[in-house]
């Protein structure tokens, strides 16, 4: 009989995480009650293991997750690492209610340009194209405040990625560029030269 009470309860808890992610996600955050029920009754609840991949780099993007509780590693692989050791490229570390793959949403056969590992015992939500479309199509007005937040965080995370190529284009050019005329480069300042 104690089996009943445990998994009724880990239902329950489950179910109570699930909506508190939901709830607490930007793209689900303009949602009434009503809306909030819409979206937990279409997404898709997934334990990863601590070191299992969540999606490799390549493949075809099919939705996006939101971490429910662990943690996430976004890398690169580096095809021109010398040794394995350095062949990983880190991107990000994603926790509890960071969220990840939302490009796929919006694109047709998209592919992943990074790769997903959990780094602890994870629990996610995957909401999916196919997920969005069905909200789109039951309650139109719910889709479309969620296509809006959905196009927000797109266009800050392109802003912040065109600062970061700014950045990084200032400094190549700048490591490019001689230093100016009577100036050294071993720290000391500028030297003048007495005739």
């Amino acid at each position: 009989m104690n089996f009943l009470w445990d998994n009724f309860f880990r239902k329950n808890k489950q179910g109570n995480e699930l909506q508190t992610a939901i709830k607490d996600n930007v793209l689900f955050q303009d949602l009434s009650g009503r809306e909030l029920a819409l979206v937990e009754n279409i997404v898709h609840f997934r334990r990863y293991h601590a070191g299992e991949t969540i999606f490799r780099r390549g493949d075809v993007g099919a939705g996006m997750y939101v971490i429910v509780r662990g943690r996430v590693e976004i890398f690169v692989s580096d095809p021109l690492a010398e040794s394995d050791e350095n062949r990983q490229v880190f991107i990000a570390q994603l926790v509890a209610g960071d969220f990840f793959g939302e490009l796929s949403l919006v694109e047709e056969n998209g592919r992943r340009t990074a790769s997903a590992l959990a780094r602890e015992d994870t629990h996610l939500i995957g909401f999916f194209k196919p997920d969005l479309l069905q909200i789109l199509e039951r309650s139109p007005s719910t889709g479309i405040k969620i296509v809006f937040r959905l196009a927000e965080v797109l266009g800050a995370r392109l802003k912040e990625t065109t600062n970061k190529v700014s950045e990084l284009r200032k400094a190549v050019k700048e490591l490019r560029e001689p230093p100016p005329l009577g100036v050294s480069g071993d720290g000391g300042g500028a030297h003048r030269s007495e005739a």
